[in-house]
Parts: C-alpha cells; structure tokens; sequence
C-alpha cells in the first residue's frame, strides 16, 4: 500500500531530492550494461540489485545528511511495451518488473527512511519513442491507452506517485497524465527541451505546461524540466507568468551540449558540479516555490550533493 500518495511531502513544500543520471551513471562508472539504456534488468539478479542498492544508498546519504526527503525513482524509464518487446519482455514480464521495482525500493524505503529523511517511492515512466528525437507523435487518447499498463502496475504495487521523465510533445505527456488520473496516482510530469528552451517538437514550454493542464483537468501535481543544461531553460521561464508557478521541479543535465552531441559523444560530459549548483541557486532566486531538485545525463552524486550545498539549508535561505 502507498505510504504517501495522498500527503506527498513535495506537496506540503518540503524540499526534496532526487538521483542524478540514473543510466549514464550505471554505464560510465559503474560498468553495466545496459542494452537500450534499459536499467530495468537490474532487479532481476542479485548482483544487479546490490548495484541498485549502492546507487540509491549514495542519494539517501546526501538526503538525510541535508536533513531534506528523498524521492526514490523506479529504474523502469524504459519499461513499457514498445522498448520492452525490443529487450525480449512480454506484457506478463514486464508487469511483474515495474511491480517488483517498487516492491525493491519499498523495502530500502523501509531499511532507511527517517522523520527527517522521508522517501517518496515514484514509479517512473519515460517516453514511448526517442527522449531526444521523437520519430512519431501521439495523441492524447493513444498515449494513454499505451502508458496504462505500466502506470496500473505501479498503482497496484503501492507506489506514491507517478514520475514521467523525458516528455517531448504534449500528446503523449497528456495521455500520461489522464492514465494517472485514471488510476488515482498523483503524477509529475517532465519536459526536455533543447538549447532554445523548447520541446524538441518546437513548441514552448508555457504552452505544453498549459495544454497539458487543459487535457487533463490540471491533473499533475506539477510539472519538471529533465534532461537538458540550466543555459538551456533559464531565458524560457517567466516566474511572472502563471504557468510557471506549476514547474516544481529540476533535473538538470551536467553537460551544456545539445541533444544531438550527447548523442554523438564517446565520452561522458560531467560538466561542473559546483556550477550547477550554482545555477540552480540562480534559478531558485527566481522560482523559490521550486522544491524538487535532482539531476539527468551526466550528473552523479556529486552533482547533487553540490546542489544541495548551493540550494538546501543556508544555500536556500542566500538563494530566497
């Protein structure tokens, strides 16, 4: 049963972490291997697990060493039925991997959490096609019947929320959002956008933010912005506008690189941890109601921890 579903603490203004880039993170330091940046196949041996458990236990130390709560994201961005077909899964297969995922980080929540440190355990959705580049755009109605059995399976196997990372076009991310609602999950829902501040289809980030809440009643709970640099989304936030009051959160890229460089790079861009924590404190003197902060491709814990010296405590009150 969910411990937090109807009380998250990033709802109630508590700050929060999360992990950095949970995949480059696997492959470039640790050595996995992970066949179509799939983290998922993990859960499935003991020796995957142990090396889940260490990745988690790095993020629960900064958080509780920051006295701030921890959202615990499921390593099942690629777990849906398009990407699990191409690594051999089954619909049956593939329910019973995002139930065990929660069910995994369930009993870490259990093993660690304090009344300071709180976790949050978010089954985590990501898109149906390329997080950078997508090659098809579906509407609300298709999005939501595809994402539906990954999201039920996270409902049924207690987790607290929903987290959607990687969105790049507003039908899918609506679709997403009305599966959530469907299952009485809370959902945050997360943009990427390219160097220009918008979504890799074109369009802004205000307006997706806007039709998305259209679509689906203003289900989410709040919106995030993942996988892209701060110099990338700075200039496209307008704290005066009302659409930006519903971004609550950050997982920023360490790499100033667009999309189509990551792509084509060999080597891992782990960009400057203390720098990043220093733009996200500039944007948090912005936007000071944004309490979910974590990184993407190319951050690790160090990345965090410096965001959480810039933003978290006395860094929080300089920024504010």
């Amino acid at each position: 049963m969910s411990k937090y579903r109807n009380g998250l603490p990033q709802m109630k203004g508590e700050t929060v972490i999360t992990d950095g880039g949970m995949e480059t993170t696997l492959i470039f330091h640790e050595g996995c291997d992970l066949p179509l940046f799939a983290a998922f196949g993990l859960t499935r041996t003991e020796e995957g697990r142990t090396t889940l458990k260490a990745y988690y236990r790095r993020y629960f130390d900064i958080a509780r060493q920051n006295g701030v709560g921890i959202i615990l994201e499921t390593p099942t961005w690629r777990a849906s039925a398009d990407w699990g077909a191409r690594l051999g899964y089954d619909a049956a297969a593939l329910e019973a991997v995002n139930a065990g995922s929660v069910a995994f980080l369930e009993a870490l929540r259990r093993a660690w959490e304090t009344p300071r440190t709180r976790c949050v355990v978010s089954g985590c959705v990501g898109p149906r096609g390329d997080g950078y580049s997508p090659e098809t755009l579906m509407n609300a109605g298709e999005a939501e019947s595809y994402h539906a059995p990954q999201i039920r399976a996270f409902a049924e196997a207690g987790a607290d929320m929903i987290g959607v990372l990687t969105m790049t076009h507003v039908g899918e991310a609506a679709g997403i959002a009305r599966a959530a609602r469907a299952a009485d999950m809370p959902v945050a829902i997360s943009f990427t956008v390219e160097t220009d501040g918008r979504l890799p289809n074109g369009q802004d980030l205000g307006t997706a933010v806007t039709e998305v809440d259209a679509a689906s009643d203003g289900w989410p709970a709040y919106f995030m912005i993942n996988c892209a640099h701060p110099s990338h989304f700075a200039g496209a936030l307008d704290e005066g506008a009302a659409w930006t009051r519903r971004i609550g959160g950050l997982r920023a890229n360490a790499s100033t690189m667009s999309h189509a460089e990551l792509d084509n790079a060999e080597t891992l861009d782990e960009g400057d941890p203390a720098a990043l924590g220093r733009d996200y404190r500039a944007l948090l003197a912005r936007m000071p109601w944004i309490n979910v902060l974590g990184g993407c491709c190319g951050t690790d814990h160090r990345h965090i921890a410096a965001i959480c010296g810039a933003c978290v405590g006395n860094g929080r009150a300089a920024a504010e």
